[in-house]
C-alpha cells in the first residue's frame, strides 16, 4: 500500500496524464482498429532516475538527447517528473505519424555515434542514469476528442 501523500500524488500523476491524452488529443480511430495505420500515434516513455545525479540525467537528457532526437524528428510534447513510491521517474510523451516511423526514428537514434559517445561518458563520470525504463505506444479511441496536441 502506498502512504496517503504518495498515493495521492501518484493519482494525481496519472490523472493528468490521462486528462491530457484524453481531454488533448483529436479523435481517431477506435482502439479495436488500432493494429490500422493512424494519422498520429503517442508514445510514453516512463525512466527510472536516481536522486543521487538526478542532475546530470536531466543535463544529459536537456543538452544531449533532445538536441540528438530533434536530428531524427522526435516530437516530444511534455515531460514530467514523478515520485511512485520511493523512486524519481523522468515521464515524457512523444508524437509520431505511425508506427514505422516511430520504430525507424529509435533505431537511428539509439546507433547515432554522438550519442553513444555521451551515454558512454555521462556513465564513467556519474554512473547508471537510467534504471527501469517503462515505453507504451498509445493508440486514439475513436471518441477522442483531439488527434493531436495544439503547437
Amino acid at each position: 500500500m502506498i502512504p496517503g501523500f504518495a498515493a495521492q500524488k501518484y493519482r494525481t500523476l496519472i490523472a493528468s496524464i490521462f486528462i491530457l491524452i484524453v481531454g488533448v488529443i483529436v479523435p481517431q480511430r477506435s482502439l479495436s482498429r488500432a493494429g490500422e495505420q493512424q494519422s498520429v500515434i503517442h508514445q510514453l516513455r516512463i525512466y527510472e532516475i536516481f536522486d543521487s545525479n538526478k542532475k546530470a540525467f536531466h543535463d544529459r537528457f536537456r543538452d544531449h538527447a533532445m538536441r540528438i532526437m530533434a536530428r531524427y524528428d522526435f516530437n516530444i510534447l511534455a515531460m514530467w517528473e514523478s515520485k511512485k513510491d520511493n523512486r524519481t521517474e523522468f515521464v515524457y510523451l512523444l508524437e509520431w505519424p505511425d508506427r514505422e516511423t516511430m520504430t525507424d526514428r529509435w533505431e537511428k537514434f539509439l546507433r547515432d555515434q554522438e550519442w553513444i559517445k555521451i551515454k558512454k561518458e555521462t556513465g564513467e563520470m556519474y554512473g547508471p542514469l537510467v534504471g527501469e525504463i517503462q515505453d507504451r505506444v498509445l493508440y486514439l479511441t475513436d471518441y477522442s476528442p483531439r488527434k493531436a496536441l495544439a503547437k
